[in-house]
């Protein structure tokens, strides 16, 4: 399996996937002007800034409450790539890995604005009532090319059980065999129980347990990180100059297993960002679908606030962490790296925490990617099947992701390599399609774009207008409805 992964993945995250992530992502920033940027300001009021609206607690069309949609998306920003994903890049592409995880969002933002406002463009209601969207519905109804929708369905279901699942499963077992000594077997038990419970009341039981994670978790992490970074602030310029200096080696250098130079580094660098923000992958256009909003630029303008928190912030603080005090050099990868370096950073509570929130994401994620599967179930067999069929074989998938928790959490520290280079895998047979569909709806993207700001932003002729007409210029406030957590 190792052998057959190798090959698959050499070509997958070979040269034509780069070209295409900063390829489509600097084509669309030229487009839309680096829209990204010159909007930077005005994203930032109409996401965090909307968060305190009334509108905040009612409920939406998928039968959730905003809030619970808020929740889940915070979760989709902070996760287990976030801390395993920036350890396992600095173990194989080297400190310069981080450099071009922020390359890849500063384009990514645009990508994921992009591939969320197509989602919602494109998006239908199945027969329940519910909004179904994603990749697979923009790919076929926009580019009229439905066997790569197929494609990319069915590779969302096969990467549901490794990117969502076991990389999740086995981040939470490590971290607690690491820290406090709980014997891995017990911790597959213990998430088979609570994972398959959860999933099994379906969409509004997940979204009503990630409402009570996240705030949680994300003050836990965020107030660690902080501790940490200001008691080793005079290794911090040290860190800084490190990632830039071994972004641009070009020969092999001593420190990863085989040495890393520069196309290493851009490797894992572009792979790990794309598992910590999902830029391009394609999986959260599929959960901001089922948004309540009508329009799709005010959503999408949440992919971009995502990608910048996830990775410019959060990501950055986990490797600055893991550089300043050391740890790279201990042999460790993944999250016991990252524990190991909390622990040296903020000794007797850094560990624990870290332990604590790496815990809460990954099961946070869990949740979120087998909605993701079953939307991708339902979109292969709508129209080949009966409703109730499709009923049927959405319990099966819900009854194997259970025990694949099971399986991906027992693995322990041993199967981690091989579970994240599967993982990587699947993420790039994702991103191709999507990244296809992208590229060839760029023209949507820009006319929705120019067409929206031409109408709501106060800048210009048009938004003044739509400001007189509606209440006194401000902007609708924008409801999201994110699930996954990495």
């Amino acid at each position: 399996m190792a052998q057959i992964n190798q090959v698959i993945n050499n070509i997958v995250w070979g040269p034509v996937m780069l070209s295409l992530l900063i390829g489509t992502g600097l084509i669309l920033s030229i487009r839309l002007h680096f829209f990204q940027f010159r909007k930077f300001g005005f994203i930032i009021k109409n996401t965090i800034g909307s968060l305190f609206s009334d509108k905040q607690h009612k409920k939406g069309n998928a039968g959730v409450t905003p809030f619970q949609a808020v929740a889940t998306a915070m979760a989709g920003t902070i996760g287990t790539g976030s801390i395993a994903g920036v350890a396992t890049a600095i173990v194989s592409g080297g400190a310069g890995a981080i450099f071009w995880m922020w390359v890849s969002a500063l384009l990514g933002m645009i990508t994921k604005y992009s591939e969320i406002l197509l989602s919602l463009n494109y998006r239908e209601k199945n027969t329940q009532g519910q909004w179904s969207g994603g990749p697979m519905y923009y790919i076929e109804k926009g580019l009229k090319c439905k066997w790569l929708a197929v494609m990319f369905a069915f590779f969302v279901v096969i990467a549901s059980f490794g990117i969502g699942n076991a990389t999740q499963g086995n981040s939470i077992s490590v971290a607690l065999e690491s820290t406090i000594g709980v014997n891995p077997l017990i911790t597959a038990i213990v998430l088979l129980i609570l994972v398959g419970a959860v999933i099994l009341g379906g969409i509004k039981r997940i979204a009503s347990v990630n409402e009570k994670l996240v705030p949680f978790m994300s003050l836990v992490y965020i107030v660690t990180a902080f501790i940490a970074l200001i008691l080793n602030l005079k290794n911090i310029p040290a860190a800084f100059s490190r990632i830039f200096r071994e972004a641009f080696t070009f020969r092999a250098i001593a420190g990863g297993v085989g040495g890393y130079g520069i196309f290493s580094a851009m490797r894992y660098g572009f792979a790990r960002g794309v598992f910590s923000n999902e830029a391009g992958l394609g999986s959260a256009p599929i959960a901001h679908a089922a948004s309540s909003t009508e329009e799709p630029v005010e959503q999408a303008f949440w992919g971009v606030f995502e990608v910048f928190f996830t990775t410019i912030i959060i990501c950055t603080c986990t490797a600055l962490v893991i550089l300043s005090t050391g740890t790279i050099s201990t042999g460790l990868s993944g999250s016991s790296l990252g524990i190991a370096a909390y622990n040296k950073a903020v000794p007797g509570i850094g560990g624990i925490a870290v332990t604590v929130a790496t815990t809460l994401f990954a099961t946070s994620s869990m949740l979120g990617w087998a909605y993701y599967g079953e939307k991708a179930m339902e979109y292969l067999f709508r129209g080949r099947i009966s409703d109730v069929g499709i009923v049927k074989a959405i319990k099966i998938y819900r009854t194997v992701y259970t025990l694949v928790v099971f399986v991906g959490a027992f693995g322990g520290a041993g199967s981690l390599e091989l579970i994240w280079q599967i993982s990587d895998t699947m993420n790039g047979l994702m991103a191709l399609p999507n990244l296809i569909g992208i590229f060839g709806l760029m023209k949507i993207v820009e006319k929705k774009t120019k067409d929206y700001f031409d109408r709501m932003d106060p800048e210009t002729e048009g938004g003044k207008k739509a400001g007189r007409k509606t209440d006194g210029g401000k902007l609708r406030k924008v409801t999201v409805f994110q699930f996954t957590m990495h």
